[in-house]
């Protein structure tokens, strides 16, 4: 990065995180290195689920940038919204007691399989190629196949993998990677546009509490915007928790 100020010869993006986690620890800041799965409510607070804990909190900034997720899997774009989802908690309900695949191999897509296993019949997680999870359950199969196309008429109907095998299903929900922007707000009931999370003057999102800043909520994708909104969304965050009092 050469346009950001104080720094006359550039910083690398990971030198520059790696300073603010130094920073953060000499204030003796907790930090916990977890990848959140989940956000949800809890009564008038909001529990956030990692990979190894769950976390009560009053508030929640979310500052987690804005992860584009692609898959270059022929015909996925095209069936987005007719049996191609981004979140089991707010599409599940629609594939009850249907066969449906989870297309990703790590902790998130096992998150999304567990919202998926009292809901759909059988569940097949695609690696797309990836090492598979360590993961068993009764309904639940593994193929770590690379994925060739997705075929049907008006919804999804069929996957087709590399060596030209297939398997019919369903729905497909995406959960490559870890949780981004969207999947996580999506769950919360938070108001999306355009991929980014809606917020008002005060970094506020719809749900009081619940705060965003940075590339997460779009605009100028910079690190002088994102500092901007960090500083106004801690404000509002301890005026609202003064509030609450």
């Amino acid at each position: 990065m050469e346009n950001y100020y104080g720094f006359e010869n550039g910083i690398t993006g990971n030198e520059l995180y790696q300073k603010g986690i130094k920073q953060a620890s000499n204030l003796e800041i907790d930090l916990l290195k977890e990848e959140v799965v989940k956000i949800s409510h809890l009564n008038s607070n909001f529990l956030v689920h990692t990979t190894n804990n769950q976390i009560e909190s009053k508030v929640v900034i979310i500052a987690i940038g804005n992860q584009k997720k692609h898959l270059d899997i022929d015909g996925l774009n095209k069936f987005e919204g007719r049996g191609v989802s981004y979140c089991a908690i707010c599409d599940g309900f629609f594939y009850r007691n249907k066969d449906v695949v989870v297309i990703g191999s790590g902790t998130y897509a096992i998150s999304e399989v567990n919202d998926l296993l009292n809901i759909a019949n059988n569940i097949t997680i695609l690696t797309n190629g990836n090492k598979p999870p360590d993961f068993r359950a009764d309904n639940v199969s593994i193929i770590s196949k690379p994925i060739k196309l997705v075929r049907g008429n008006t919804k999804v109907e069929e996957i087709e993998f590399d060596d030209n095998s297939s398997i019919k299903t369903d729905g497909i929900f995406i959960a490559q990677g870890v949780a981004g922007v969207t999947d996580l707000s999506k769950k919360l009931g938070l108001i999306i546009e355009k991929n980014s999370i809606v917020t008002n003057k005060d970094m506020e999102t719809n749900i009081p509490g619940i705060y965003a800043c940075g590339d997460a909520t779009g605009g100028l994708l910079q690190i002088s915007k994102a500092v901007y909104e960090g500083t106004k969304a801690g404000l509002s965050a301890i005026k609202y928790l003064n509030n609450r009092r």
